[in-house]
């Protein structure tokens, strides 16, 4: 870093920078990840970390494609940004609602940790493995919908909570599985518990699976360098590309939609999904092109899956089906 960068870094030593979080371990892992690399940046600097409760934390006995769309884990840290007790906030992208409050910006994508999903078996089986009938924990409609498509024996079990809580409950809960994120397993060092990496093919991701994003105010020229520093262009690029596919679908937690996007020698793919809460209905689709049309490609996807039956489907979904 070096000319104005520098300089604004070097006025910002020892000031102090207030990051809001959820309260679960994986947010606070998260937040105190943030909060280090901070500290790398500006050794001077008093960084602290403020808990705060949302919506999505407080209601636990209710799935949440019932209680509303994204934004659930989000709205009160945002509020708190915006209104300064908070200077930035960390979230897992995918909680990140298409639009963001006015004042507010994604200030930096970090480097992505892997985004698929994992299979946590009682018994040591694979998906394909699990007896017949086998009882399979996930609120996430995204995820019950594959699963259903794969193995449409199997019984879906509501299962909500923090990741401690639903791991917990395979036990609990005379569960054979539940299907987590990759990211969060491994963030906090239970990848020895996984049974099965779900690959792409098998179980599309939520968009903005495994990324994280650093929400600040716009036009906070004090924290920029900050944020420059954390950066991480392509994984920036490849969440960009996802949610212009997510925002074109108008999507939220009440639909499964899924979307992954990967950066691979100067070409950016995306796929796409839009499945019936059956899963016997499933609409799929890829398209690639170059890394700087990643809001158009995601556009462009989008419009493909509704031209082949999305929009059907999410009409049904949403209750705006016209009458026949």
């Amino acid at each position: 870093m070096c000319g104005n960068g520098l300089f604004e870094l070097r006025t910002l030593m020892g000031k102090q920078i207030r990051i809001g979080t959820r309260g679960s371990q994986l947010a606070l892992w998260q937040a105190r990840w943030v909060q280090s690399r901070i500290l790398s940046l500006k050794p001077d600097a008093i960084v602290e970390l403020t808990a705060i409760k949302t919506v999505g934390d407080k209601i636990l006995d209710v799935p949440l494609s019932k209680v509303g769309g994204k934004g659930l884990f989000v709205k009160e840290i945002e509020e708190a940004i915006l209104d300064g007790r908070v200077d930035l906030a960390v979230h897992s992208m995918k909680d990140m609602p298409s639009e963001l409050p006015e004042g507010l910006v994604i200030g930096a994508v970090p480097e992505r940790e892997l985004p698929v999903d994992v299979l946590f078996s009682r018994k040591n089986h694979t998906l394909s493995e699990l007896p017949e009938g086998a009882r399979i924990g996930t609120s996430s409609l995204r995820r019950a919908a594959q699963l259903l498509a794969h193995r449409p024996d199997v019984h879906i079990v509501p299962l909500r909570g923090n990741l401690d809580t639903r791991i917990r409950k395979l036990d609990t809960e005379d569960l054979d599985a539940i299907v987590l994120a990759a990211a969060g397993v491994r963030r906090l060092g239970l990848q020895d518990r996984i049974t099965e990496y779900l690959n792409v093919h098998l179980m599309v991701p939520a968009v903005g699976q495994g990324a994280l994003c650093i929400e600040s105010r716009h036009g906070d020229d004090a924290l920029q360098p900050i944020l420059s520093a954390m950066e991480n262009p392509e994984t920036r690029t490849v969440v960009t590309a996802e949610r212009a596919f997510l925002a074109r679908l108008e999507g939220g937690c009440q639909v499964p939609i899924a979307g992954h996007g990967i950066l691979e020698e100067d070409r950016l793919q995306v796929t796409g999904l839009v499945a019936d809460l059956d899963g016997k209905t499933v609409i799929r689709e890829s398209l690639d092109g170059p890394p700087e049309d990643a809001e158009k490609i995601g556009t462009a996807l989008a419009d493909m899956l509704l031209d082949r039956g999305a929009r059907k489907i999410l009409d049904k979904l949403y209750g705006t089906e016209s009458e026949p």
